[in-house]
């Protein structure tokens, strides 16, 4: 049988509990006492908007990606392979991809890049400072708790960009982690048993098209 995102091992998901604080300075997200919330380390509000009234239930966990009769098609999960971005803008697939970044341990970088999406779209420029440092304490500084693999150089400009925060100084890191998501985690999601097992499970989707003996004629 294709277990999917269900073998997914509780420790990973525990390691989700200390970005509670976190979120709540950067999303408003007050209800993840949960350890099991699998999703709290996706702040952004970009990403909660994504993935609709899935993330609105506290107590959400990776499983409930496919069960219902609201899991992906098999046509929607095929199209996954088709770009990395296509993966992102299915909600589906990036709670998919999401798990398997979890199972890896490398969770902060889609949490960096969205809390990235979601610094940019502030509107209120009086709230940058305060963001930006939340941002560059969780993810960017030497002793950040979700520290993001980037080069010496791009940390250095980031951190000289938070001099005076505007809704670019995250840009550069941000355009690494894309690119190292793009470039390693993606196909490796691509190759890995979760994937695999998601097509196994997927059926296809019910709309047919039809061909031209089948129009009725007019």
């Amino acid at each position: 049988m294709c277990k999917g995102l269900a073998s997914l091992p509780t420790c990973c998901l525990e390691r989700y509990l200390h970005a509670n604080t976190y979120m709540a300075d950067v999303c408003g997200v007050q209800d993840v006492e949960d350890s099991t919330a699998a999703l709290s380390l996706c702040v952004a509000k970009e990403l909660k908007a994504r993935l609709g009234s899935i993330l609105q239930k506290s107590n959400w966990n990776l499983p409930c990606c496919k069960i219902g009769k609201n899991k992906p098609s098999l046509e929607e999960c095929l199209r996954w392979k088709e770009s990395f971005e296509k993966l992102l803008s299915s909600k589906y697939g990036l709670c998919a991809f999401t798990a398997f970044l979890v199972s890896e341990f490398s969770e902060e970088n889609i949490a960096f890049y969205f809390a990235c999406e979601d610094y940019r779209n502030t509107k209120c420029l009086s709230k940058l400072p305060a963001k930006a440092q939340t941002i560059f304490d969780e993810f960017i500084c030497s002793d950040a708790p979700r520290e993001i693999n980037i080069d010496h150089e791009t940390r250095d400009i980031t951190k000289a960009n938070m001099t005076a925060p505007s809704p670019s100084c995250f840009d550069l890191a941000q355009h690494k982690i894309y690119m190292l998501m793009a470039k390693d985690c993606y196909p490796r999601f691509l190759r890995s048993p979760a994937y695999r097992d998601l097509v196994c499970q997927a059926k296809p989707g019910t709309k047919t098209t039809k061909q031209p003996w089948q129009e009725k004629k007019a």
